[in-house]
């Protein structure tokens, strides 16, 4: 791996880490169709709990995650199944620092009781966007990632202009990040993603997924919903599970991004600046 990593280095070949979100059913419930974006992602970010999935679907992603050659990493929520963790919650600092600490524990316990380990942790929904915006909660997330392993890399939103805690606080702490794009989500001129309660926050068209995708990975930027564009240097892209068109998406992207000459692979094996 070193070999090949230090030719792409040598030759400026980009490399780029594609992601999804994934492990979100629950019991009878069945949310998005895992086994179709595994063949084409290289991370999956899997619920561990408390905003979705139950222990056998976390089980059962890590098993076909590690089936498909999918390093797999933490997605810690708030405990809110009924809003899908997409609803902010007025959290201290304890209970962001134990409920992220609890849930990392149980994933990796049930990644130990499979051969494997966890490659990095991600935040959802509202906790991902609060992380960014409330120093506190950033730190409980950066800490409680510290306490568990400071190895594993914490990733966070690439783009705003704005202070992002969620990366301030991690390298403070120490910890390396990865910086994420979503090509299948608006941007607003201030850099920030569009909430999902505004026309046209979410794109479902591969092909227009596929133009922004190429647009942060070769160049740096996206264009926003107001029609300009703002830098966005990524390391990784996000890709939806709960997205209808999710593996349509993923394969486009993944295809797009190789046929431009740009090496997909795992967060673990690109070179990062910290």
């Amino acid at each position: 791996m070193k070999d090949i990593l230090q030719h792409d280095i040598q030759h400026g070949i980009k490399r780029i880490d594609l992601n999804a979100d994934l492990g979100e059913s629950f019991g009878a419930w069945t949310l998005g169709n895992d086994l179709e974006v595994l063949k084409w992602v290289t991370s999956a970010n899997v619920a561990c709990g408390f905003h979705a999935g139950d222990p056998l679907t976390l089980y059962r992603t890590l098993e076909a995650a590690k089936k498909a050659g999918v390093a797999v990493g933490a997605h810690p929520g708030t405990p809110d199944k009924v809003g899908f963790g997409r609803r902010a919650l007025e959290c201290s600092f304890e209970e962001v620092y134990t409920d992220v600490l609890y849930q990392l524990g149980a994933l990796a316990g049930m990644a130990r009781a499979q051969g494997m380990a966890l490659s990095h942790i991600k935040a959802h929904g509202a906790l991902y966007h609060m992380a960014a915006t409330q120093p506190e909660t950033a730190r409980a997330i950066a800490q409680a990632t510290f306490d568990f392993d400071p190895h594993l890399p914490l990733v966070v939103m690439a783009g705003t202009p704005i202070e992002n805690h969620a990366e301030t606080a991690a390298l403070k702490r120490g910890l390396s990040v990865r910086r994420e794009g979503f090509p299948e989500r608006a941007y607003l001129a201030n850099g920030t993603i569009a909430p999902r309660s505004m026309k046209d926050s979410s794109l479902h068209d591969p092909l227009e997924v596929v133009a922004r995708a190429l647009e942060m990975v070769q160049h740096g930027f996206v264009t926003t919903l107001e029609g300009g564009t703002v830098p966005l240097l990524v390391d990784t892209l996000c890709i939806h599970g709960d997205n209808p068109n999710a593996p349509q998406i993923a394969k486009a992207v993944r295809e797009a991004l190789e046929g431009a000459g740009i090496r997909v692979v795992a967060s673990h094996k690109i070179k990062h600046i910290t």
